[in-house]
Formats: structure tokens, C-alpha cells, sequence
């Protein structure tokens, strides 16, 4: 029972930072937006169109900064140069790692080309070894929208393992990544929320749960178990604005279009969940209705959300 507290009005949040949403939005109540203009409409961008200055030249300093950064000895079958004028790499050397041509990136550089493709763009990020967060800055700099990975990161960081270990004795925690996927819960919160998962193929999807655990209402109340069916399914249509070509997530979205009335229901509400707290009521098993305030943190580079529940005091 761990995940469907976790799928909570508290669950959701940073639409806006996935780009799903355009400026214009029509807002149902606090923390509820309903979408009134297409997912992903953004204008074009042409590959020719030219860069303002300001653009170019971050851009350039960008590049000289990382290429200078790089040892000769990172390229791939070169030795190691041990007297050099520069640091780093020359602009030759980089362009041949991106296999792109020296004139047009010395053009980058010095802020003389037109827009970069993405695909030059990512070409540079892997000839620099860039990570996900230098990488991003890249495309923004260049004006483009950031690259989205396919499906959330797998493994949780070994920081956030610890920090769900460690508050065994202090408070439930649960970790669900991007994809409404309950990767992993403390002790406390396992003794909390109780086996609400099962071994089906959605057992460990928090949507799926919300919609078809038998004992959730026993758990929630008919109060809470309307509320988190409500954001259940707001959260799926922004997980379906990430991921669009998830394939689970879009088979658990046709099973759940024909489970029956109660999904459909939700989703013609046309909402995507943007709570990141709130307070929720629990039914522990031994000690009775319990309350909680409940906040969530992300993790954007791996698309991993923490959830804390602090018990209310009496």
C-alpha cells in the first residue's frame, strides 16, 4: 500500500518543466490544471535560422570551455601530448571526435555558424563526454529543446537508497519514478500502506493500483481513494507527455480505458496533477486512522520521486 498513498494529490508536480503544457492554461482548482492547448506544441526550428549574438557567443564559450577541458590523451587511439601552446584539444582533433567538419565547428566557436542541428548538437555532447546536465545546458544554449529520455533511469542513486533506509524509525518513504513505477519503500512504510502491490504486470504501477486494488478504499477511505483516483490519472497523461513512446504506458493505459467506467471517469476530466503536498489520512492496520503531512522530491536526471510522510502531531 505503499504506492497509493505515494500516487496522492502530493505525488505530482513540474508539468510545466516537462514541457507539456503551452503558456496558456485553464486552472480547476489549486494544484489541478486541465490542458486547454496541445502536448508538445512548439514552433519549429530550422536548422538555417541564425543565432542572436548573445546566443552565439555563449554558445562558443560554452564549446572552447569543454574543449579545453579534454586531455589529448581522451581521445580515442591518440597518445599523449606532453608540451602544448593551448590546453586541451585542438578544434581539429574535437571535430574529427564528432565527426563534423573543423570549418563549421571553428564557425561555432566563434559564433560565425547558424543554428546547430541536434544531431550536431548531441554529437557534440558525446565527443565531450558531456553529462546529462551539461548536455541539456548545450541545447539550451543553442536554443533547443532539451533531449528527453526514452523511459526513466532504473537503478535509484545509491544517496537516495540511504536516505529511504535511514528514516526506517523516523517516517514511511517511498521512491516511484516517471512512470508511476514504485521502485522501493522503507519499513515504515511498508508496515504503513501494507501489500497493496500483487505480481501482475502492473502489480508495481501506481495507476494500475489506484484504479483496481481491492483494499484500497479500506486504506484511504471512500474520501482519499476518490482523490487519489482523481490524480491518478492526471498523472498518467503527463507521464504519457514524457514518455510518449513508452510502450507499458500505453498498454496500461488501454487495459485501464476498458477495466471499466471509473478510469474513464477521471480522464475525461482532461487534468494533469501538479501537487507536490498534502495532507493525507491513513488506516494502519493496528494503530488505527493515522495522518501524515506528505511531500514529494525529484530527482530530474534520473526522473525519480521521493516521498516523505511526516506524521501530524495530535
Amino acid at each position: 500500500m505503499r504506492v497509493l498513498v505515494c500516487v496522492d494529490v502530493s505525488f505530482f508536480a513540474a508539468v510545466d518543466a516537462a514541457g507539456v503544457f503551452d503558456d496558456q492554461e485553464d486552472f480547476v482548482e489549486p494544484g489541478i490544471r486541465r490542458a486547454t492547448l496541445p502536448a508538445w506544441r512548439l514552433p519549429p526550428v530550422r536548422d538555417n535560422e541564425v543565432m542572436a549574438g548573445d546566443e552565439r557567443s555563449g554558445l562558443g564559450e560554452y564549446l572552447r570551455h569543454h574543449r579545453s577541458e579534454m586531455a589529448p590523451r581522451n581521445r580515442p587511439g591518440a597518445s599523449p601530448l606532453s608540451h602544448r601552446r593551448v590546453p586541451g584539444l585542438r578544434r581539429q582533433e574535437l571535430a574529427d571526435i564528432a565527426g563534423i567538419s573543423v570549418e563549421y565547428y571553428t564557425r561555432l566557436e566563434q559564433g560565425r555558424a547558424s543554428r546547430p542541428s541536434r544531431e550536431i548538437l548531441t554529437a557534440l555532447a558525446r565527443a565531450f563526454q558531456l553529462s546529462n546536465a551539461e548536455r541539456d545546458h548545450l541545447f539550451r544554449l543553442a536554443d533547443e529543446r532539451t533531449p528527453r529520455p526514452p523511459a526513466p533511469a532504473a537503478d535509484i542513486r545509491p544517496g537516495l537508497r540511504h536516505l529511504l533506509d535511514s528514516l526506517d524509525d523516523t517516517m514511511p518513504v517511498t521512491i516511484h519514478d516517471g512512470r508511476l513505477d514504485m521502485l522501493a519503500f522503507n519499513v515504515a512504510a511498508a508496515e504503513l500502506f501494507g501489500p497493496v502491490f500483487d505480481d501482475g504486470p502492473y502489480g508495481h504501477n501506481i495507476v494500475h493500483q489506484a484504479f483496481t486494488s481491492a483494499g484500497l478504499r479500506e486504506v484511504l477511505g471512500n474520501e482519499g481513494a476518490e482523490q487519489l483516483s482523481r490524480v491518478a490519472a492526471a498523472e498518467l497523461r503527463k507521464a504519457l507527455g514524457l514518455y510518449p513512446e513508452d510502450k507499458r504506458l500505453r498498454s496500461l493505459f488501454r487495459e485501464l480505458s476498458a477495466s471499466g467506467t471509473e478510469f474513464g471517469r477521471q480522464w475525461e476530466r482532461g487534468e494533469i496533477g501538479t501537487w507536490r503536498s498534502a495532507m493525507k489520512r491513513v488506516n494502519h492496520p493496528t494503530k488505527g486512522l493515522l495522518a501524515f503531512d506528505s511531500e514529494m522530491l525529484h530527482d530530474p536526471e534520473n526522473d525519480h520521486w521521493v516521498m516523505l510522510f511526516t506524521p501530524r502531531r495530535a
